[in-house]
């Protein structure tokens, strides 16, 4: 079941990640880098792609990480979740709110997150997410 918690369209290559990721201190938002010394993709870039991840790490302050990533255009095209995230959901409507920039965030099941984790590209509509043919 997917549940949307900011709406959007957003297609990209996938960028899978093993690990939770905070976007306070362990991203850097200026470059859309994972910066985090212990994280497994440290080095990896998500401008632009379609974050997948079981779960984000961190704190009311992931919002304005990700807002500010999104603002610079280094952020993720969408992230998809299995355990909902709020924070999240409100630094991506931040994001457009204020600076008319996009980014949809949305929430399946771990069987969805199983199939969809298996695709190097994807596109998320306005009501779940979208394997190409």
């Amino acid at each position: 079941m997917t549940t949307v918690l900011h709406a959007g369209n957003a297609q990209g290559a996938v960028l899978l990640l093993d690990e939770p990721l905070s976007f306070w201190g362990a991203f850097d938002p200026r470059q859309g880098i994972i910066i985090d010394v212990h994280h497994p993709q440290r080095g990896q870039s998500v401008k632009g792609k379609i974050l997948i991840m079981r779960e984000s790490r961190g704190s009311g302050s992931a919002s304005g990480g990700l807002a500010e990533a999104i603002r610079l255009g280094t952020g993720p095209a969408g992230i998809i979740l299995v355990e909902a995230d709020m924070n999240l959901a409100i630094g991506a409507q931040v994001a457009e709110t204020l600076y008319g920039k996009s980014c949809p965030v949305i929430a399946i099941s771990p069987q969805e997150f199983a199939a969809f984790s298996k695709n190097a590209y994807l596109h998320i509509t306005d009501d779940g997410v979208e394997a190409p043919p």
